[in-house]
């Protein structure tokens, strides 16, 4: 007899988890803490639509093709990169310097170590200058104060997708992340899954069980203090500006490793008429606060949107610690990262798991594979492999 899967956290795992379940007919069983679903994947109400973090999709990844193939993929906008910019010694510029182009060409097409810090690896390749600006270049997507110090793998590999393919694999759903999280809660309702929202979980629910709840959740619930990774450890700040044109639509901080989005730019929705809104984050030092962190992403700001600050009016502030991803360091890749099946039909699911993909795309993978797994716990092994 097939027995119920439950599923504690609605997050993006936790709704993929569902549905790749419910699909094969299994009686899914959804528990959300929250009195809304999506976790971190939400938007905010009201005239802002500001995600609950740092969000993108990526259009040549397999969970792109898994929403597209189920008709719940939303509309999507991708970045304007004609208004780009970057810092570089304190100087906002257009361009980066000629002399470094030939050294990242060189690099192209190589495949990078797994037990090599990405700046020992990219320095002996192309130079230690190329090897620091593509270091900071890829703040954008590891939020880490040193991306440099991470597995050149790992980070190659992410930099080559995201920042060195043309044209652009990045997309931002139109109205905020909240239309993509309502298009699969869509979903998961229409097949019967039963939902229960504001149903903080203390103690683990009978198996098969996947557990879709931020790590630290998951290690408190399962009392497992083994479950930990890498992560970043950034300060965000979402700000609402009067339009003003000539503003930048990304600022690449080659200094700092921070970002600068104007995600209005080209994604007009989610931000009243008239005005723009900005993600912008800088990584958080070792030792350093967020008040620190957060003056040393004013002054960034300071140098790339002009008048920013008279012309704020609206302002969240985010620190997102361990909340932004895993992140590999030298000798380990993504089979090294928590386990998903952690034995008597326990399993997990998540964005720092081990699992493949950049961001969102991990969040997919472990869910559904986790959903293979406690399918063929509760007898019903019909689902196909994620990855």
């Amino acid at each position: 007899m097939q027995r119920q899967i439950t599923i504690v956290g609605a997050g993006i795992a936790g709704l993929c988890a569902a549905i790749a379940c419910a699909e094969e007919g299994a009686d899914v069983r959804l528990l959300e803490a929250h009195e809304h679903l999506g976790g971190r994947g939400r938007s905010t109400d009201g005239p802002y639509k500001a995600n609950l973090g740092p969000h993108a999709m990526y259009d040549d990844g397999d969970f792109w093709a898994w929403m597209r193939e189920r008709k719940i993929l939303p509309q999507s906008c991708n970045p304007r990169l004609t208004a780009a910019r970057m810092r570089i010694n304190g100087q906002i510029r257009r361009m980066p310097p000629v002399d470094v182009v030939p050294g990242v060409l060189r690099l192209r097409g190589r495949e990078a170590p797994v037990d090599v810090d990405f700046r020992t690896w990219a320095g002996r390749q192309a130079g230690e200058r190329v090897a620091e600006m593509l270091s900071r270049a890829a703040g954008v997507f590891t939020f880490h104060h040193d991306p440099g110090e991470l597995s050149a793998d790992f980070l190659w590999s992410r930099t080559v997708r995201l920042l060195l393919t043309i044209p652009s694999i990045v997309r931002y759903p139109v109205s905020g992340w909240s239309t993509l999280i309502g298009a699969l809660e869509s979903r998961v309702r229409e097949l019967g899954v039963i939902v229960e929202t504001g149903s903080p979980v203390d103690a683990l629910p009978d198996p098969p069980v996947i557990i879709a709840t931020e790590l630290h959740q998951a290690r408190k619930l399962l009392g497992d203090e083994t479950l930990s990774w890498s992560s970043g450890n950034t300060l965000c700040l979402d700000i609402g500006l009067t339009h003003r044109r000539g503003d930048p639509s990304v600022v690449s901080d080659l200094d700092e490793a921070g970002w600068i989005g104007r995600y209005s730019a080209t994604n007009p929705s989610i931000a009243p008429d008239g005005q723009e809104l900005i993600q912008a984050q800088m990584p958080i030092r070792p030792g350093e606060s967020p008040d620190q962190a957060a003056l040393r992403l004013e002054r960034f700001m300071d140098a790339a949107v002009t008048d920013w600050r008279a012309r704020e009016r609206f302002r969240r502030r985010q620190v997102m610690d361990g909340r932004s991803g895993a992140l590999d360091m030298p000798g380990s890749s993504w089979r090294d990262r928590p386990a998903i099946d952690r034995g008597e039909g326990i399993y997990l699911a998540g964005d720092m798991v081990a699992a493949p993909g950049m961001l969102a795309e991990v969040a997919w993978a472990s869910g559904v594979e986790a959903a293979r797994l406690a399918l063929a716990a509760a007898g019903a092994p019909r689902l196909a492999r994620a990855a």
